[in-house]
């Protein structure tokens, strides 16, 4: 038989604090639930780092949205100033048959009149504008051959493509 050594002193009194027992059975649930914890703690990285991934290719497809958004408002600026060019309303007005108004009258809300109205200018003859192919200029400087189709770069017809609504005879005498 084996006996038990007996402690003495400080070793005594620190063996009374200690169970008596070898300690197995109360270590299994202590280990199973650090391993759970560790699981469920890589598990819940692994979510969140797929889910920025998903909110970071998303981004990327939203900022190269709006770069591709950005250059086509651009483009359309520059065409819209291409026709708000004084010369390009010109030669849209003497496509569509306008001419010059003259000097205007005013009438005030009394009813008097103020200035003199002058004639407008007669309509000059149109004069088609050649080009290197031998067509004509439509709006915003866009070449059409002489039959009003479009030319090699396809873009206008008939010099009013482009021009907006056409004006009514109300929108003339003003």
């Amino acid at each position: 038989m084996r006996r038990k050594t007996e402690l003495r002193g400080r070793a005594a009194r620190l063996a009374r604090l200690l169970p008596a027992g070898t300690g197995r059975a109360a270590r299994t649930p202590f280990v199973v639930l650090i391993v759970v914890l560790l699981s469920g703690g890589l598990l819940t990285l692994l979510m969140l780092n797929s889910s920025l991934n998903e909110g970071s290719f998303e981004l990327s497809k939203i900022e190269k949205q709006t770069t591709d958004l950005t250059d086509e408002e651009q483009a359309l600026q520059r065409e819209v100033s291409g026709y708000e060019d004084p010369g390009a309303l010109e030669r849209r007005a003497h496509g569509l048959g306008m001419v010059p108004g003259g000097d205007p009258a005013f009438i005030s809300p009394d009813g008097t009149v103020r200035g003199v109205p002058g004639a407008p200018a007669p309509a000059p003859e149109p004069s088609p504008t050649p080009t290197a192919t031998g067509g004509t200029t439509g709006p915003g400087g866009t070449a059409t051959s002489g039959a009003g189709t479009p030319s090699a770069s396809g873009t206008a017809s008939h010099g009013t493509a482009g021009a907006g609504p056409e004006p009514t005879t109300s929108t003339l005498a003003r």
